[in-house]
């Protein structure tokens, strides 16, 4: 008999990690709030659900992939949240990108209703989960990973340890989507710069992606932004702003100073105000420069 999970979350990566967990053989207990996402998956591997607390009766394991720190929240202790049926000793995978306060929050919750908590934030587009090609972020109690190590291990191309303080890997997925910004925001202006003298962009981004910065974010953002081809939309802006927000909440909180983090915030705020909230983030900052610049 196969292993069954509860799964709620059926977005552009939460759908291609429920395949390849279904493609590993474990049934899923699954709810969306599109109901309709859920006719994407393998119907005779799932058992459709009509609430998060229906997803989670008589499981072990319960993944969640959702948008923010409300949606997630809600999702867990709401008048249908998972720990009204979550069994005991049960442990909750959340990938969602959130604050590390969150994560805190709702461990705690978690155990004293006599589960656990794991915080599992994933590096990658829907492409590289679809190819089980994530690097998979875990913080939380030693046990804990050890029991959902064999089910992160079918989503991801590495599992990567950050300790035992469950908002560990939250500070680092924050502090990496961060540097993905930054990086697209340098890259776009380099290559806007390039344009502006007669130098073919697309020229510009294949050499320097090739050589100096020979890095997976260089190579597939560097394309989009040289191109200006943004879709299919992999990650949209609004949760790209969404993450812009929680790198100046963590500054604050740390006293940190963060210059660049206002101006990548202020990118993708302009953005959203300009209704583009389902654009690619890396349109965000490709058209975002060239707008500026003219071109």
């Amino acid at each position: 008999m196969k292993t069954t999970i509860g799964f709620i979350g059926l977005g552009n990566l939460g759908t291609p990690i429920a395949k390849n967990l279904i493609a590993a053989g474990y049934h899923l207990q699954v709810y969306n709030r599109t109901l309709s996402k859920i006719d994407e998956l393998d119907q005779t591997s799932i058992t459709k659900c009509g609430s998060p607390a229906e997803a989670a009766k008589s499981v072990n394991f319960i993944i969640t992939v959702l948008a923010n720190d409300a949606v997630l929240r809600q999702t867990v202790v709401g008048d249908e949240g998972i720990l009204k049926t979550l069994p005991l000793n049960a442990i909750h995978i959340s990938m969602s990108t959130i604050a590390p306060d969150t994560a805190e929050e709702l461990a705690d919750l978690h155990k004293q209703a006599g589960n656990s908590y794991l915080a599992s934030p994933v590096f990658g587009r829907p492409d590289a989960a679809a190819a089980k090609m994530l690097w998979t972020c875990i913080s939380g109690e030693a046990e804990v990973k050890e029991a959902a190590k064999p089910i992160l291990e079918c989503t991801s191309r590495e599992v990567i340890d950050f300790g035992e303080k469950v908002g560990s890997a939250n500070v680092v997925k924050i502090s990496g989507n961060f540097m993905i910004q930054a990086s697209m925001e340098m890259m776009a202006e380099a290559y806007t710069m390039a344009e502006k003298f007669g130098v073919d962009r697309g020229i510009v981004a294949e050499f320097f992606g090739n050589t100096l910065f020979n890095a997976p974010i260089f190579k597939s953002y560097g394309k989009a932004i040289a191109e200006k081809k943004y879709e299919p939309v992999g990650f949209t802006t609004e949760l790209g702003y969404k993450d812009a927000s929680l790198v100046l909440k963590l500054s604050q909180q740390s006293k940190t100073p963060m210059p660049f983090a206002n101006i990548i915030h202020n990118r993708l705020l302009v953005t959203i105000a300009k209704g583009r909230t389902g654009a690619d983030w890396a349109e965000a900052f490709g058209k975002g420069v060239t707008d500026d610049a003219g071109v």
